[in-house]
């Protein structure tokens, strides 16, 4: 027997429900707002609103920003489900899409975003031009199942199942160098001697120290006077012959201003996969996207 619902007894709409979700998600309204590319004002409305409705207080200021009540707290969890079920059927929506037009988030580290992908953008809007294309150049690992994008460009395979992942090849990056800062290493340069070089670093932890001593270049501190997260900056930096960094070979080998620091080591390796929800991979204009991706990535 089913149950019919009394739509009656719902007060509030998914707008102003959505407007709690994401300012407790984010930690303030000026957060939120960004996020939900509205003005604070119109979403303290929103959350106003919906305070007055279910004739709660959801939120009470603290002095770094909101801090959920106890009846917000309890509230949150039915929400957060909604909202997990609203973006389920935006998906789904989506995917029953049969037009080559409409909006397509790609998501790639920001030095595949810079390099790699604008001509493989430039040959989509020539084909498609109803594709508008948002690029997000992010290191980290960007949530599909939430939308923060429609297809990723990873280095690891995805163990989420409700993703697609297709392996498309393993790629290559060295240790480069400008000629002028090879110059004064000391020759002939080795393993060994590169102890005494100092190199581009990611971050202050050991964990990029650990992942070149299995190549085995045992470094420390000391070999890092330059930190950053960004490998488009490390790429610069190298280029001013500031360190040694770490580059994807197809980028090291096609700039003249760099050489390889040790030619005869073998590179290191790393997969390129492509990812997508399962369920938008159905919408063409996301299964057009994806197939020229898999076939200018193939091409190296």
């Amino acid at each position: 027997m089913q149950i019919r619902m009394d739509w009656r007894s719902v007060k509030f709409d998914w707008n102003r429900a959505r407007a709690f979700l994401v300012t407790a998600e984010e930690g303030s309204l000026s957060a939120a707002a960004r996020a939900l590319e509205m003005s604070q004002p119109t979403l303290g409305r929103q959350v106003t609103a919906l305070e007055e409705e279910l004739g709660v207080a959801l939120f009470e200021r603290t002095g770094r920003g909101l801090a959920l009540t106890p009846a917000g707290l309890e509230l949150l969890a039915h929400v957060r489900t909604m909202g997990e079920a609203a973006s389920r059927i935006s998906i789904a929506a989506t995917g029953q899409s049969q037009r080559i037009e409409g909006n397509i988030c790609i998501t790639a580290s920001d030095i595949y975003a810079a390099y790699l992908l604008p001509p493989i953008i430039a040959r989509i809007r020539r084909e498609h031009p109803g594709i508008r294309i948002e690029i997000r150049a992010s290191n980290d690992v960007a949530d599909l199942r939430r939308r923060e994008a429609d297809i990723a460009i990873r280095n690891a395979r995805p163990e989420d199942p409700a993703l697609i992942a297709r392996k498309i090849r393993d790629d290559t990056a060295r240790f480069y160098a400008t000629p002028e800062y090879v110059a004064t290493l000391l020759q002939p340069i080795t393993l060994e001697s590169l102890r005494a070089a100092q190199f581009v670093g990611f971050d202050h932890g050991p964990t990029y120290r650990d992942q070149l001593r299995a190549f085995g270049l045992d470094l420390g501190a000391e070999n890092f006077p330059l930190i950053t997260a960004d490998h488009v900056v490390q790429w610069q930096l190298v280029k001013q012959g500031l360190a040694i960094g770490v580059v994807p070979t197809s980028l090291g080998d096609d700039d003249p201003a760099v050489q390889r620091v040790l030619p005869q080591m073998a590179p290191i390796t790393f997969p390129i996969w492509l990812v997508a929800h399962r369920d938008l991979a159905t919408a063409r204009r996301i299964r057009v996207v994806f197939d020229i991706l898999v076939e200018a990535l193939s091409q190296g």
